[in-house]
């Protein structure tokens, strides 16, 4: 649901400062990936966050997740199977359908990159005044419900680009 906007619109700017944000996000979470052990790619990171969040995940709906084939989604369980982190198994009442699940093994990987990009984020929030952080907390709280199902955060509407208060959120 992308629409076309004027390049200086207040949304568009928003939108321009918000992505060079994310793009430190997303540097965080790689940073914090490769500190773990067994060192795995970001994609295998993914698919096992995907199927401990989905527990009822099989390997097509693993594959659709991840946007990637049967046959590449069906390659990369195998290594995740062999390294232990993951697990296939045979749903009862249907042996046709294989069912993924973490292992415990798997589960303390995800925990452990859950720690070390929690560590890093606190690291880089340090430096951002407590006011700017509480904004900053209102402003992901308002752009993660936007993207969700449901009602917005009362009082933020990003979609004019401030807040209902007239705070730009650019200001974080």
């Amino acid at each position: 649901m992308c629409r076309e906007q004027e390049p200086d619109s207040p949304s568009h700017v928003v939108g321009r400062q918000l992505a060079e944000a994310v793009k430190n996000l997303v540097a965080l979470w790689f940073s914090a990936v490769d500190d773990v052990r067994p060192r795995l790619p970001a994609r295998q990171i993914r698919a096992l966050e995907a199927v401990a969040r989905r527990p009822s995940l099989n390997v097509t709906g693993l594959a659709e997740h991840l946007g990637m084939g049967l046959p590449s989604a069906s390659r990369l369980c195998d290594r995740l199977e062999a390294a232990g982190l993951l697990r296939r198994y045979v749903r009862p009442g249907d042996r046709r359908e294989v069912r993924l699940e973490v292992t415990e093994q798997g589960r303390r990987l995800l925990a452990e990159v859950t720690e070390r990009l929690s560590a890093h984020l606190a690291d880089a929030l340090e430096a951002v005044p407590p006011e700017r952080r509480q904004r900053l907390e209102q402003v992901l709280r308002a752009v993660h419900e936007a993207g969700t199902p449901g009602p917005a955060t009362p009082g933020t509407d990003l979609r004019h680009g401030s807040g209902a208060d007239g705070e730009d959120p650019a200001q974080v």
